[in-house]
């Protein structure tokens, strides 16, 4: 391919990721774009103003000679945790910020866009790095599901239950009660490798041990949740890390986050506003601590990252993910076979695996390495994307993580057992 039909694509790929996020803020209100509903969340405005600044940053200062920075005032505002890069806005007081409005960032996203394109069409004397340009896209794809997360946690916050959209549709049966699925032990290879972009933690690859195991065929249902709630799930301190228990004390937690019940039944807040829970739906919404405790109720565990990813390996990444249209997990009509279902979209899998880097593991140089590397601390690993994660971001060894008393995220659980 030559220079100008790379140029071609890699400006149509620009345009398509920039422009996806566009449609998601859509339905969006000026004042929907704005409010921060807590600090772990951040106000959509800002989502579409930080994607653009790191472009501004990373990649038309240093590369595009003569760009003109649009505000630079926005270096503080939309900084979200490079050090290197200079001092920045307090994360929970982003909610704060009723200027810029979303004219002005839609402004910026322009302007941004235009020297990007001129960039990528080869107006610099040199090319800009082409992983650099990907850890950009990547980055805006990952700000786009949190974009969903956020506003869901937004309108769950407000009293009218708003939907972000009214047209969803609802999810189909299960096709099997599910089945464990056993796995070999022995010497794999896990992390990523060879060509394609990935993350700086997905690798390097490494060989680790594993022992024979079995997974759950299927994610844990909203209908086996229910019966750990009737079982006394929240209430039998035994099953619980003492850290688990006590965000149970502290939190008041009966349930998964965004269930409440009325009316005799369970409802949950989704993008489509609140609706029935439905019981052959993957469980979502539960931190690391409700799936440790779930899985200690059924007589299980969490896999290791090293038995998911073995279980993923060669199953095809794609499912229920943001083009599914859904925008919430749903159950998989397959019937159950010899591979697990749902391994990619519908929720984040929970693993056991402490968030931690891979052996070999080097940051990148300057402000860049600071992108995963300095949170592997204190964290656990998710794995296989969720239902508003873009179509085609995960890989088998894509690695998510949060802190474990954390349910904002669209995070579910599988389980797993020793053979």
């Amino acid at each position: 391919m030559g220079h100008t039909a790379v140029a071609a694509a890699a400006a149509q790929f620009y345009r398509r990721v920039r422009d996806a996020t566009e449609a998601l803020a859509a339905p969006l209100s000026a004042e929907d774009q704005t409010v921060q509903s807590m600090p772990d969340a951040s106000p959509v405005k800002w989502h579409r103003a930080h994607t653009t600044w790191f472009f501004e940053t990373f990649l038309l200062v240093p590369y595009l000679p003569g760009y003109r920075v649009f505000d630079p005032d926005f270096a503080y505002l939309f900084n979200s945790y490079y050090e290197a890069a200079g001092p920045r806005h307090p994360r929970p007081q982003r909610g704060l910020l009723t200027r810029p409005g979303v004219a002005e960032v839609t402004a910026y996203r322009a302007h941004v866009d235009a020297a990007m394109l001129r960039l990528l069409d080869g107006a610099a004397p040199a090319e800009p790095p082409a992983g650099l340009v990907a850890l950009g896209l990547a980055h805006e794809e990952q700000h786009r599901e949190l974009l969903l997360m956020d506003i869901l946690s937004l309108f769950a916050a407000n009293p009218l239950r708003p939907a972000y959209r009214t047209d969803l549709p609802d999810g189909p049966k299960a096709g099997g009660g599910g089945r464990r699925l056993s796995f070999d032990g022995g010497i794999r290879r896990i992390g990523h490798e060879g060509g394609g972009f990935a993350f700086d933690n997905e690798g390097p690859a490494h060989d680790v041990l594993v022992h024979p195991f079995r997974l759950h065929s299927r994610p844990v249902t909203c209908g086996a949740w229910k019966a750990f709630i009737a079982d006394g799930g929240y209430t039998t301190p035994t099953l619980w890390l003492s850290d688990g228990w006590a965000a149970v004390q502290a939190q008041g937690w009966t349930a998964p986050g965004y269930w409440r019940r009325h009316d005799g039944a369970w409802h949950v807040m989704t993008l489509g506003g609140e609706r029935p829970v439905e019981d052959d739906a993957p469980v979502t919404h539960v931190s690391l601590y409700e799936a440790d405790a779930f899985a200690r109720w059924a007589g299980a565990r969490l896999p290791t990252e090293a038995e998911w990813e073995t279980a993923a390996a060669g199953l095809p990444c794609t499912g229920n993910t943001v083009g599914s249209g859904r925008l919430r997990p749903a159950a998989d009509p397959a019937p159950d076979g010899d591979r697990p279902l749902q391994m990619f979209g519908d929720v984040w899998e929970w693993t056991s695996g402490a968030y931690t880097r891979y052996p070999g593991f080097r940051p990148a140089a300057g402000a860049v390495g600071e992108y995963n590397g300095k949170f592997m601390a204190n964290q656990f690993v998710l794995r296989g994307g969720c239902c508003v994660t873009p179509d085609g971001h995960v890989r088998a060894t894509y690695r998510n993580f949060f802190y474990p008393h954390q349910r904002w995220m669209f995070s579910g659980v599988r389980l797993a057992e020793d053979a």
